[in-house]
């Protein structure tokens, strides 16, 4: 069982998983139906490390979540409002934002959560010949990290064309959501809601590139700049890349630290400046800051190619933590050395 460091305190993953074991297997499957395959994921890997939970701390955490609804459910489960408060409060209002939007779409997206469920390869090959403006939506409303593997089964020009229409998106008319729930019906059941979304833009066109492998991202990113120059740079802006680390606070690169291994961080740090190895090296225990450079000045020569991948690993664990709401990720960096 996780806990955050310091204080001692549960991770809010792990108070989910000791929660919805208490409830019972019915109730608690009911709720996860209503989460995402990546939530799903996280809580049920959660559970399997829970081992003999003290009473005390399962009462404490029926409590605080007791106390968090409590003044809540008077506004009706059902009830816009709640929804917005409940995840408002949840998750704080930027991170909210697109999930009340596609919550409240209503329930009619069913072919579209029905795909953040399939693997990559199995969306590519369902919106392969589809209008590229589709395509765009569909990925908008992937998670990064699964839209970006998406990306990866197309060609080179449809790579670019798609992800510049979805730094393009921002508002999905309750047409355009029509039109792709008719095309999803070939494979799925569901029809169009009638609230417009908001999707895509150049926030979420920044997500997916972060996780995109490192050629096919300087080819798009060559490609956004040809087209359109302001484009790239503000997508440039909003992506967190490595040497942004150098801004995460101490708390946040120590947890990042707990889950990235040794052999991965020399690697990565063979392509980092001095001052953000000397970050990680602030938030190590002395023994461990010494051993770690050691390895680092006997590491001979790195292909950059390797560089490249572990430090994408490395940002993967900070991304990951920080879309748990464990750690805070710093503003916009500059291209990958």
């Amino acid at each position: 069982m996780s806990e955050n460091g310091e204080n001692g305190e549960l991770l809010d993953i792990d108070k989910a998983a000791i929660l919805l074991i208490s409830l019972g297997e019915a109730d608690a499957a009911e709720i996860l139906k209503h989460l995402g395959p990546k939530e799903v994921q996280l809580i049920g890997e959660a559970m399997s490390k829970l081992d003999n939970v003290p009473q005390s701390r399962v009462e404490t955490v029926v409590g605080d979540f007791m106390g968090l609804v409590e003044d809540q459910t008077w506004i009706g489960i059902n009830n816009d409002r709640y929804i917005r408060a409940m995840l408002n409060q949840a998750l704080g209002e930027e991170k909210a934002k697109t999930l009340i939007d596609r919550i409240l779409m209503s329930t009619n997206t069913s072919g579209l959560d029905t795909l953040r469920w399939m693997e990559p390869r199995q969306i590519a090959e369902i919106i392969r010949y589809e209008h590229p403006q589709i395509q765009a939506v569909v990925l908008a409303y992937l998670e990064a990290d699964a839209a970006a593997s998406v990306l990866s089964f197309f060609d080179d020009k449809v790579r670019l064309d798609v992800l510049m229409r979805i730094a393009s998106l921002d508002r999905i008319q309750p047409q355009a959501l029509q039109e792709l729930n008719d095309i999803l019906e070939r494979q799925f059941t569901g029809s169009a809601g009638s609230a417009a979304a908001t999707l895509g833009g150049i926030q979420s066109a920044a997500n997916i590139m972060n996780f995109t492998e490192s050629s096919i991202e300087a080819e798009l990113m060559d490609g956004i700049k040809d087209s359109d120059e302001v484009l790239a740079d503000k997508i440039s802006d909003l992506m967190f890349v490595f040497d942004n680390l150098i801004d995460v606070d101490d708390r946040g690169i120590q947890a990042i630290l707990r889950e990235v291994s040794t052999d991965v961080l020399v690697v990565g740090l063979k392509g980092a400046d001095t001052a953000l190895q000397e970050k990680v090296f602030r938030n190590m225990s002395k023994r461990a800051a010494e051993l770690l450079r050691d390895d680092l000045e006997a590491k001979g020569p790195v292909r950059v190619s390797e560089v490249e991948e572990a430090q994408k690993e490395v940002l993967t664990v900070a991304r990951r933590l920080a879309d748990d709401g464990e750690i805070m990720l710093g503003g916009g960096g500059e291209e990958m050395i």
